[in-house]
């Protein structure tokens, strides 16, 4: 890959993904409003973080036949059905507020049609970047694309408020439904190169259901990266027991406004995450990167939970939320270094399959958990009141502080278990890479009659 053909792969990469940022402030608006809207109408954790099963569950299904679909699809296609099928969401539930007919079962219903949609967009996403991007240059676009997720965080509950007072709760669900259009109007523009055709691609040839399950199979006969996906697949439980009841934790003792604002300011630790990782482009050794801030993560979890303190929370917010962007982006190019191009669809959705099935499991025990156990427990004549209540208090919120505590302790030990494991440590020595310095080559443009002007001139050249 020329210079020159490489900038122009980044900027259709950047076209690309400035699309994705503006669905995800818009997907982020709907979110925060809906989440708010659900939790004041009940009081309920349990009917809150039913809404985070909602929109985990159909993922984890569905993706491993969403990752074949898209290996054997254009990747843009992909994207495109992807956006589609997603702004059902904000389109019906805009239309159920205005006629007065909201009721919560439809949100649970509308978010898991949008999140079977969505399970096309990480794999296809992913898979495009090793398509558009050099090989040395996968750590800083992974870095974008985490920044991406960190503006959606900032910008999504402070625009949620306003916009709530000027249009109206509607309105700002509607607006949700503008974005995802003008994300398909950016990958109108561009076409994305099919990958070149692997020897391992060849062997997993079949069905639909076969080539799913290849992808499956290519992980489990690679101990380190298998290990890897077990690794998150396990510390996804334990911090996603917390952060699923981060809203409610935090409208125990401050008014949404203030929640939005404290979210806001944690999400600016994920933007500077971001900023970090394009800048960077993560260690050289990118599995001790994970290992890192994964400990560092599970630490900031614990001090959300010590104290009913905004300012804590805010802090500690700040430090989890810079780590994610981070873990995200080395994980992420060692996978995408590791599998061949024609692969990563279904290896990638093999990953939310397995490393996501944790998710749903702690969104269904967090509501429980929190309401059954723990808040009674650390209630102010509860039975922890005079011992775990005297280390972090007593009263609405501490049960769910006391799980924030537990989590991050779980996810630190598992941190240090994990990397005794030799095949999980040494995963980027033992295993060769699976796509060259140069990843965009004059045989991709040549598979692919409908590549544009942009990507035909980079193939080229």
């Amino acid at each position: 890959m020329t210079p020159r053909s490489a900038s122009r792969g980044m900027r259709v990469f950047t076209i690309i993904w400035f699309g994705q940022l503006v669905s995800l402030i818009g997907s982020g608006l709907t979110s925060f409003a809906l989440g708010v809207w659900v939790y004041q109408r009940t009081g309920s954790v349990t009917l809150f973080t039913m809404i985070a099963v909602s929109a985990s569950l159909p993922g984890v299904l569905l993706s491993p036949l969403a990752g074949a679909l898209v290996d054997r699809w254009d990747r843009r296609t992909a994207l495109i059905v992807g956006d589609l099928g997603s702004a059902i969401l904000p389109l019906c539930a805009a239309f159920l507020l205005w006629t007065d007919q909201l009721a919560i079962w439809h949100i649970y219903i509308l978010v898991a049609i949008s999140a079977s949609f969505a399970a096309l967009q990480f794999p296809a996403f992913s898979a495009a970047v090793t398509l558009l991007v050099s090989k040395e240059q996968i750590g800083r676009a992974n870095g974008m694309v985490q920044t991406a997720g960190a503006v959606a965080q900032i910008a999504a509950p402070v625009l949620a408020g306003v916009l709530i007072v000027l249009i109206q709760i509607e309105g700002v669900i509607l607006f949700d439904f503008l974005t995802f259009l003008f994300s398909i109007g950016t990958l109108l523009l561009v076409r994305i190169p099919r990958p070149m055709a692997s020897a391992e691609g060849a062997v997993g040839k079949g069905s639909l259901w076969a080539e799913a399950l290849h992808g499956y199979q290519y992980v489990a006969t690679r101990p380190g990266l298998f290990g890897l996906l077990i690794f998150f697949a396990i510390t996804n439980f334990m911090l996603r027991l917390g952060a699923v009841l981060l809203l409610p934790l935090l409208l125990t003792f401050n008014t949404p406004r203030v929640t939005g604002l404290v979210l806001s300011i944690a999400g600016f630790g994920m933007l500077a995450g971001g900023v970090t990782m394009s800048v960077w482009g993560g260690p050289k050794r990118r599995i001790i990167g994970v290992f890192g801030f994964e400990l560092l993560l599970g630490l900031s979890v614990l001090l959300i939970g010590l104290q009913a303190s905004t300012g804590l929370i805010t802090v500690a917010g700040f430090m989890a939320f810079f780590c994610i962007p981070m873990i995200l982006g080395c994980s992420q190019a060692i996978w995408q270094v590791k599998i061949p191009p024609d692969l990563q669809g279904r290896v990638f959705s093999t990953r939310v399959m397995i490393a996501g099935a944790t998710a749903p499991l702690a969104f269904l025990l967090a509501g429980p958990l929190s309401d059954k156990i723990f808040e009674p427990l650390l209630a102010v004549n509860g039975a922890w009141a005079g011992t775990i209540g005297q280390i972090i208090g007593v009263g609405p919120g501490r049960g769910i502080g006391f799980i924030f505590i537990l989590a991050g302790i779980l996810a630190a030990l598992v941190v240090v278990a994990a990397y005794f494991y030799p095949r999980l440590r040494l995963v980027e020595k033992e295993i060769p890479d699976a796509i060259p310095d140069t990843t965009l080559k004059p045989e991709s443009a040549e598979q692919d009659p409908q590549l544009g002007d942009i990507e035909m001139e980079a193939a080229n050249e």
